[in-house]
């Protein structure tokens, strides 16, 4: 269920796949799919690597865990499928963009665009059982993700990584700061941005001026 990789991660994380934290945590994810309504579908678990490939990722931006609503979650952080109202955190992230760029406020939630222009839109953990947030942590899943931060910070360079929030900021420990850019504010949820940690970070824009600097396409929020 868990050992077909987006063929151009394979060669970073073939290890991975074939250790024994891995098998452990594919029979847990089996499991629970099968005894429970879990999130995202099964065939959009590694939708975040799918859309970006290792050498294409210019931004990555790091959340914690799935949605764990009914037709939320698809696969990348923050994101939720076309028709399914924004949740707070979504919110707030389209109204910093709407200041920060004067941008209108996308009607579709659906961040598949950015993940195709080289937005690593990547949570801690993949998986999630319905209503339960948090459910799935502490299965392994977190050894596997900090080794794709680990992997796009080792491999590559000037990257942009977008940590919001303190559990992103305690994942800048594996990645190279003087190879990459590091942006980093409160978390976009309404208890951290009502108390002014979020809104005015201007990271869209400060994001798109690093990679203009670099002679990068700038992304396209």
């Amino acid at each position: 269920m868990l050992k077909n990789l987006p063929e151009a991660w394979s060669p970073y994380l073939k290890d991975q796949v074939e250790s024994d934290y891995f098998n452990r945590l594919q029979d847990y994810v089996k499991r629970e799919y099968e005894l429970y309504q879990c999130y995202p579908p099964k065939d959009q678990i590694f939708r975040a690597l799918s859309l970006c490939d290792p050498g294409s990722v210019k931004v990555v931006i790091i959340g914690q865990d799935p949605y764990h609503g009914q037709g939320q979650a698809n696969g990348l952080c923050f994101s939720v499928n076309p028709g399914v109202p924004h949740p707070p955190s979504l919110a707030n992230i389209f109204k910093e963009m709407q200041q920060d760029l004067g941008k209108a406020v996308p009607e579709s939630g659906d961040l598949s665009h950015w993940a195709r222009q080289g937005v690593l839109l990547l949570n801690a953990t993949l998986t999630v059982r319905e209503s339960e947030a948090g459910s799935h942590q502490g299965q392994g899943w977190e050894q596997f993700t900090d080794r794709v931060i680990g992997t796009v910070s080792g491999n590559f360079s000037d990257i942009v990584f977008m940590l919001w929030g303190g559990y992103a900021k305690k994942k800048e420990k594996l990645i190279n700061t003087k190879n990459h850019h590091v942006l980093k504010s409160g978390h976009p949820s309404p208890l951290s941005a009502n108390r002014g940690y979020w809104f005015g970070n201007q990271h869209f824009s400060s994001c798109n001026q690093i990679l203009k600097k670099l002679g990068k396409e700038p992304i396209d929020w």
